[in-house]
């Protein structure tokens, strides 16, 4: 054995364990979808509304838990430290899928949504402002649903993928407690 081969072991899930799995899992899955809710805006031009955008707050605080979660869990880290970190991405990911399934009820018109992106606009200002703001402006409603694939929205997605993370990172939780 080297002096560079025993101060880098090699990788091996068997003996890292649960935490960096489901760690690693949460925050690939997260990077991906942040991705995937940047091609749909920047380059399909689909506009997200204040709902969709709320909905990614999730997602830009599991990548850095996740990572951070990850390299302790690499690093042998305590136990305690693991399951914080796999605890607040499960919460963070059941508090997102609940704001999907409410972003979703609006869409379906099952409640109403938020009156700043699905009530009725209530000042519009002057008639210069108003004439000025509409050449640049597009308004997004939470109540619009702008793309479906199978009857799902992308909010409808989201609600599935966050349960995913959630799942992940639950059973990282309970079988790294066990250990």
């Amino acid at each position: 054995m080297t002096t560079q081969s025993a101060a880098m072991p090699a990788f091996n899930p068997a003996t890292t364990g649960p935490a960096l799995t489901a760690s690693l899992a949460v925050t690939l899955i997260a990077a991906a979808t942040i991705a995937g809710a940047w091609f749909f805006q920047l380059v399909l031009e689909i506009l997200p509304c204040p709902l969709c955008l709320e909905q990614r707050y999730a997602y830009y605080l599991a990548i850095p838990v996740g990572l951070l979660t990850t390299l302790a869990a690499r690093g042998s880290a305590p136990r305690p430290l693991l399951l914080a970190g796999l605890a607040i991405l499960a919460l963070a990911a059941l508090a997102n899928a609940g704001l999907g399934a409410y972003h979703s009820g609006v869409e379906w018109g099952f409640w109403k949504g938020p009156t700043d992106c699905s009530g009725p606009v209530v000042n519009l200002g002057s008639a210069t402002d108003l004439l000025s703001r509409l050449d640049t402006v597009k308004v997004v409603r939470c109540d619009e649903v702008q793309w479906r694939f199978l009857g799902l929205s992308l909010a409808g997605y989201n609600v599935l993928i966050s349960l995913l993370m959630a799942a992940i990172a639950a059973w990282g939780f309970a079988a790294t407690a066990k250990r």
